[in-house]
């Protein structure tokens, strides 16, 4: 017998502090006048080029963000320093991105009418996990209180949607009636904050969806009417970090590549494409028009870019609300971004309404949700 399932309740985890673009310029130019001056000779000598200012016009023109929120903004903000200050904990204590996780999910079961009882499964599915193992799924599972079964996954800025379309998958077989899907997102960590090109990309969040059996659910509610998932292989998003580091010969101890890095200008050119056409073949699958629907929550990472699929699925440039952004105020919280702007702009739809999640990503991974509103 094949169930019916529904996103009943969603959670978002901000972190106090900010950093404005002001704030992330200013430490920046502090940075590229310190490193220039250090390697005046090599620079003068032509072995060195020499680093370029940013700018508050070129961060909101490149991408349209204005702040982001993080964990921890004194180490960010240091330019001697340029990354969180994140203390260790001990092993007796909730790691961070499982304490992120917790609050997240607490929201999402309050917003359900549910409890930890009530959940059969966890998904920890983010782009970054803060250790191999234990899984910080199972970590989540256990400070919640939830019989069943956790575990971790990765698909990049993909991750929400992929986890979204394992739990459907699990309800619709009948194996379970219920999953929280939980998508902690430390990005500050993994971000180079010293490189032009990407010093401004990315926050820190934490989003939590309940999926349950529709016929559990006790008041509005999103049906899921259809998952997709694709991937298709790219080096131009990579982070090579990883516990082999430290077994290869030519280890260097602040290797670029060991955090995030992009060619922006092929994913863009790449990207956009494919997101397009996986959109509206997974419309035209479903016999779902542009007409029809009333919502697009997309991946927060770049303004241009949900612009552009925006009307490519449209087929017109979105109408104010059909096609929200969040990023303005969280930047690119990787697999986080669609869910914070679904929790945030979805209580409005009207019964039968259609709308669509969608994320993005390394990979290339994109996964799509189409969801219709029923209000119980």
């Amino acid at each position: 017998m094949s169930h019916s399932a529904a996103i009943t309740g969603t959670g978002v985890f901000t972190p106090e502090q900010t950093i404005t673009n002001a704030e992330l310029v200013a430490t920046f130019n502090a940075y590229a006048d310190k490193f220039n001056a250090e390697n005046a000779g090599a620079i003068a000598a032509g072995d060195q080029v020499a680093m370029e200012h940013s700018s508050e016009e070129f961060i909101v023109r490149a991408s349209g963000i204005e702040r982001r929120h993080v964990i921890d903004k004194s180490g960010i903000l240091d330019p001697s320093v340029m990354h969180p200050l994140l203390r260790q904990r001990t092993d007796d204590e909730p790691s961070l991105m499982a304490e992120m996780g917790v609050d997240a999910a607490q929201q999402a079961l309050a917003q359900a009418g549910k409890t930890a009882g009530d959940v059969d499964a966890v998904i920890c599915a983010a782009s970054n996990m803060e250790r191999a193992y234990p899984a910080v799924a199972i970590e989540i599972q256990e400070l919640l209180g939830i019989d069943g079964f956790a575990f971790d996954m990765n698909v990049a800025c993909s991750s929400a949607t992929f986890g979204i379309q394992a739990a459907t998958d699990m309800i619709r077989s009948g194996s379970i009636r219920s999953a929280l899907v939980i998508n902690p997102e430390i990005c500050s960590a993994h971000l180079e904050w010293r490189d032009r090109d990407c010093h401004f990309i990315f926050g820190d969040v934490a989003t939590a969806t309940l999926i349950e059996r529709q016929e559990d659910a006790t008041g509005p509610c999103f049906e899921i009417i259809s998952t997709r998932c694709a991937t298709v292989f790219s080096n131009n998003i990579r982070n090579n970090n990883g516990f082999l580091r430290r077994s290869r010969p030519d280890k260097v101890k602040d290797r670029r590549d060991m955090q995030f890095m992009q060619n922006g200008r092929k994913v863009f050119k790449e990207v956009l494409p494919l997101v397009a056409r996986h959109i509206a073949d997974h419309m035209q699958s479903e016999g779902i028009s542009s007409g029809d629907l009333k919502r697009l929550w997309l991946h927060q990472a770049n303004k241009a870019m949900n612009d552009f699929i925006g009307k490519k699925v449209l087929g017109r440039v979105p109408e104010p609300g059909e096609q929200p952004n969040i990023l303005q105020d969280y930047a690119n919280t990787s697999s986080a971004g669609s869910i914070i702007t679904f929790a945030k702009y979805s209580d409005d739809l009207e019964a039968q309404d259609y709308g669509l999640i969608c994320s993005f990503g390394a990979g290339y991974s994109v996964g799509s949700v189409i969801v219709r509103r029923q209000m119980g």
